[in-house]
């Protein structure tokens, strides 16, 4: 049962960011996006090239969380990504906020099942061996 919470996690973030991700190059060459795009958040990406940056990084992640490859990378990357997605949508737009929370919890999910990968962060003293 846990392998599959942790594949439909692993799906569900790898689709959700692989379209969100192309969806934002519509925006970023000017072209009429296939998804409605959240005013107030791209109000946050005046210069073009932070978007640029995010979109790129959600493909990327999306893709690899797709092939299911690199997962502890995509995990460490998406999760800032996410966190600003739930604190927009919590106080500036409200409407995606379920999707907001269902990908704080496939998130969540996936770093319980990866704790092991990220245990090294968190040790007091690191050894530079």
């Amino acid at each position: 049962m846990t392998k599959v919470l942790i594949h439909i996690s692993r799906l569900f973030l790898g689709v959700v960011f692989l379209v969100a991700g192309i969806n934002g190059y519509f925006v970023i060459f000017d072209m009429e996006p296939f998804i409605a795009t959240s005013p107030e958040a791209m109000a946050l990406f005046e210069f073009k090239y932070l978007l640029i940056v995010e979109k790129s990084l959600e493909v990327i992640c999306g893709i690899l969380l797709l092939l299911n490859r690199f997962i502890p990378m995509a995990i460490a990357i998406l999760a800032p990504i996410i966190f600003n997605i739930l604190l927009l949508h919590l106080f500036l737009d409200h409407s995606l906020l379920l999707l907001a929370v269902l990908l704080v919890i496939a998130l969540g999910y996936l770093l319980f099942s990866y704790r092991k990968n990220f245990l090294g962060v968190l040790e007091r003293k690191s050894d530079p061996s």
